[in-house]
């Protein structure tokens, strides 16, 4: 009897034990902590003033007027949308994005830029469609930096250069609607191209005389020097030729002397006869 009733009062027991653990899914990390004496690992946090959210069905992460000064950790890799405008960031090294392989619009804009790598935007020539580098400090950016990319970009409100380099990465990109007019000459452009709008000056050739486009210029002025150095010789020379000829015409013939004709021998004609 005691024992039944042993049995009768463990059974509920037991059920009440089973019934108050954790899903088997949460079972097995339970057991890691307290078999480690650790804490749960909690995810990893946004920086302070950055938020994940969904903006039209898409992964947005907005990292505005949060002060950062260099690209923050921490960005979710299925991103779509990725906003550091309004911060101190002073350069973009190189793989800075790469770890974004679905990364669409990318807005860098009111930062202190002066510095792009070559390698800034790695990764993202099959994905990124928009980015914004508008006002910062930028006065050149390397051509290699957009290189297979097929975007759309706002460059306005930049100290720029106006130099090859520029007028190269244009040939390359399509500016956003509307920016075109901010790309403006820079303090460290010539003196005459100071305050001036750049694409009306895109075309002219004047703008490959430093940089990049300079060396190509000159290799080209040399060649057009060499060239006009041997067609001022071949000119020379068929004048020269010209004129000894006129010369030459001009002297009178010098007649040959005309022997005189010595007459037969009257022996030699009677024999023949």
């Amino acid at each position: 009897m005691t024992s039944a009733s042993f049995v009768s009062y463990s059974i509920p027991g037991l059920c009440r034990s089973v019934a108050m653990l954790p899903p088997a899914g949460h079972l097995l990390p339970l057991l890691l902590v307290i078999g480690t004496g650790g804490t749960m690992p909690s995810p990893r946090v946004p920086p302070q003033g950055c938020y994940v959210a969904e903006e039209a069905g898409e992964r947005t992460f907005r990292c505005s007027q949060a002060g950062l000064s260099a690209v923050p950790p921490g960005i979710p890799n299925d991103t779509r949308k990725l906003y550091l405008d309004a911060n101190r960031l002073a350069s973009v090294p190189a793989g800075a994005f790469q770890h974004l392989p679905v990364l669409e619009e990318l807005d860098l804009s009111h930062n202190v830029l002066a510095h792009l790598s070559g390698a800034a935007f790695q990764g993202l020539a099959g994905t990124l469609r928009h980015l914004d580098l508008s006002a910062n400090q930028l006065a050149s950016v390397p051509v290699e930096a957009f290189m297979g990319l097929q975007i759309q970009v706002n460059l306005s409100a930049n100290p720029w250069r106006c130099d090859c380099a520029l007028q190269e990465v244009l040939m390359r990109v399509r500016l956003a609607p509307g920016t075109g007019t901010g790309i403006v000459c820079g303090p460290g452009a010539r003196p005459d191209l100071v305050g001036q709008e750049l694409l009306p000056l895109a075309g002219e050739e004047e703008l490959c005389g430093t940089g990049r486009g300079g060396a190509r210029r000159s290799t080209d002025v040399a060649l057009l020097v060499t060239m006009g150095g041997w067609l001022v010789l071949v000119v020379a020379y068929l004048v020269h030729y010209i004129w000894q000829n006129r010369d030459e015409t001009r002297r009178p013939l010098k007649w040959a002397p005309v022997l005189p004709v010595q007459p037969e021998d009257s022996s030699t004609l009677s024999t023949v006869v």
